[in-house]
């Protein structure tokens, strides 16, 4: 279900109104109001070499009976990576998906680099009951030596890599102060197993995932 389109008179917008309350998307043109599943959307973020695509195969199994583990990088590509205001296009068409999605039923889980500014105040943001933020980090040289053998293709060269080492300082020092905050979840010296464990826990609460020892 496209949450942009209405379902009585066909008029499509790119500000959604939604009252919270129903939770409803009301059309500005013909009055429809269109009740919809409003989830929250847990993103795994973080900067590039701190372990977002390896986690988000082990999770894949863990939670797919009821969550969607979502990859950012796939939409990588051509006009998506148009670069006005924070990437705007790729950060919408993202949460455009992620509410159709939802509709399912079950909620999303992306992993990817995103932090809250380039979220939340996005109009499509109101399609969402909660954007939860878990951001993984590395000390910096275990940081630069992971991006260093990289292969060729991804095009991490040190002037490259010296940006993101200042990307993953900014992090560290504003995700308590962002709005909303961001955890952070330090993934330098500890198994790949263990930290999907860790998001798995943060994502639903639970103490450990299915088929887990202690």
């Amino acid at each position: 279900m496209n949450l942009l389109i209405c379902a009585r008179c066909g008029a499509r917008t790119d500000i959604p109104v939604v009252d919270p309350d129903g939770p409803v998307v009301c059309c500005i043109d013909c009055g429809h109001r269109q009740p919809f599943l409003r989830r929250p959307l847990h993103c795994v973020t973080g900067p590039s070499g701190t372990g977002k695509s390896t986690i988000a195969r082990l999770l894949t199994p863990w939670l797919a009976d009821r969550y969607v583990v979502l990859e950012q990088d796939v939409l990588w590509l051509g006009g998506l990576r148009d670069p006005a205001d924070d990437h705007r296009l790729f950060r919408s068409t993202w949460l455009r998906m992620i509410s159709m999605i939802h509709q399912s039923g079950r909620p999303a889980v992306l992993c990817g680099t995103v932090v809250p500014p380039e979220f939340e105040p996005l109009p499509e943001r109101a399609l969402f009951s909660e954007i939860r933020y878990l951001s993984l980090t590395c000390d910096p040289e275990v940081l630069a030596e992971r991006l260093r053998v990289r292969p060729a293709w991804r095009g991490w060269d040190e002037p490259r890599i010296a940006e993101m080492l200042d990307y993953a300082a900014w992090i560290d020092e504003a995700a308590a102060e962002m709005a909303p905050p961001m955890a952070l979840l330090d993934t330098t010296r500890t198994p790949v197993e263990a930290t999907a464990a860790a998001v798995y826990t943060w994502i639903t609460g639970e103490d450990r995932p299915p088929g887990q020892s202690v």
